[in-house]
């Protein structure tokens, strides 16, 4: 009997740190963020306050397609100003978070290399979140 498992994949530029003016990022990313908050900020009233600044842009994707439309809608909507995203690496973290989320324990992904390129481009490494959820 062949099971249905479910496979997910997102992703997302962080830029992560002190950022005195979110409008700033914005300009030199060329893109709204999807989501954003301010130190000190809470998700809920009972939550612990967030301890830096983060500005996040996530593409619109449907969570099923594979990894590499993810990377290659973000590479796409990026690439224009690369030079300006690398330079604000001097003060804050920039990274690309990718998560992989499945409900299958046997199971993997592949990225064709020339979805990497915009990991080669700002200089920052290729990682990914695996959420394997076990179902009841």
């Amino acid at each position: 009997m062949e099971e249905d498992y479910y496979f997910c994949y997102m992703v997302s530029l962080r830029i992560i740190g002190d950022i005195e003016h979110f409008d700033e990022i914005t300009k030199v990313v060329g893109v709204k963020p999807t989501y954003s908050h301010k130190k000190g900020d809470k998700r809920s009233p009972r939550s612990k306050p967030f301890e830096r600044d983060v500005w996040i842009y996530k593409p619109e994707i449907d969570e099923h397609k594979p990894l590499a439309e993810h990377l290659d809608s973000l590479w796409a909507t990026v690439s224009a100003n690369v030079e300006n995203i690398k330079a604000l690496k001097e003060k804050l973290k920039v990274d690309i978070f990718c998560g992989y989320r499945s409900d299958c324990d046997h199971a993997g992904f592949d990225v064709p290399y020339q979805s990497l390129t915009i990991f080669q481009a700002l200089e920052v490494p290729f990682s990914v979140s695996v959420i394997v959820i076990r179902p009841d």
